[in-house]
């Protein structure tokens, strides 16, 4: 995975607590009000349903659980941004967990309570910079939330498509935690300054080597808004399809990030 060089941004920890927090409960209430005839459709995530979607947004929060019993690890082994370039070599054992506890469950009502009152157990237990396993290493108590942040919008964006109909809100705190990630490690995916990609309001990077701007209007310049930028970062959108939707803006020669995408996969 390429080296997290970049300084990583800060995020405030009470922040995405509650926004995590919050996230889960919108997901929550929208999942208890969905007939069988709905948790039986497609998503955009291969041959997933809604019921399985559904169930990986309580594993998403029950993997604190699991690995805060183990352990504390001797030191930190993983920076924040290491995690989303780490992620896809996990997606086959995701997926088949998600099918497994998909098959086991039979009251998702049930699962989403005891998953809330659980997390919120955890969060009052635990101090922010408490080191914990990981899939991919350890990593502080604050940074995986970052990553669950990531994980609960990234979701919650899916399941929007597969019923347009729930309108399942954004939490905004968490959006913005999953906006900037993201747009921070295309930066460090693609190092430099002669691009600069705005995602307003919660982020603006400087990537693509090349001349680097310094006054004025930078010459190459990307606009969207970011859950078009979260859908391109995790390949849920192509670049020329959101060009040609009119969903992004691209100005400039090397304005061009089909090559850099998705970022997290």
């Amino acid at each position: 995975m390429p080296p997290a060089k970049k300084r990583t941004r800060s995020y405030d920890p009470a922040k995405v607590r509650s926004a995590v927090l919050a996230q889960f409960g919108h997901v929550r209430d929208a999942v208890r009000t969905l007939t069988p005839a709905q948790l039986a459709r497609p998503t955009r995530l291969g041959d997933w349903t809604v019921r399985e979607l559904a169930v990986h947004h309580t594993m998403a929060l029950g993997m604190l659980e699991r690995h805060l019993a183990e352990q504390e690890p001797l030191k930190q082994e993983v920076a924040l941004l290491d995690w989303p370039f780490a992620t896809a070599a996990a997606a086959g054992q995701v997926a088949d967990g998600t099918r497994e506890l998909a098959e086991r469950v039979g009251d998702l009502d049930a699962l989403f309570e005891r998953r809330a009152t659980r997390t919120a157990e955890l969060f009052d237990a635990t101090a922010d910079t408490r080191l914990m396993p990981t899939r991919f290493g350890a990593m502080t108590f604050a940074d995986v939330l970052v990553t669950r942040a990531v994980e609960l919008i990234v979701h919650t964006d899916d399941l929007n498509d597969a019923l347009p109909e729930l309108g399942v809100p954004y939490d905004r705190q968490a959006l913005a935690a999953c906006t900037r990630l993201l747009a921070d490690a295309l930066a460090v995916k693609a190092p430099g300054g002669s691009v600069e990609v705005r995602i307003p309001p919660y982020a603006v990077v400087q990537c693509v080597a090349g001349p680097k701007h310094t006054r004025g209007t930078p010459p190459n310049v990307v606009e969207t808004d970011p859950l078009t930028w979260i859908r391109l970062a995790t390949g849920r959108t192509g670049w020329a399809e959101a060009l040609d939707a009119a969903q992004v803006a691209a100005s400039g020669e090397r304005a061009d990030l089909t090559a850099l995408l998705p970022v997290m996969s």
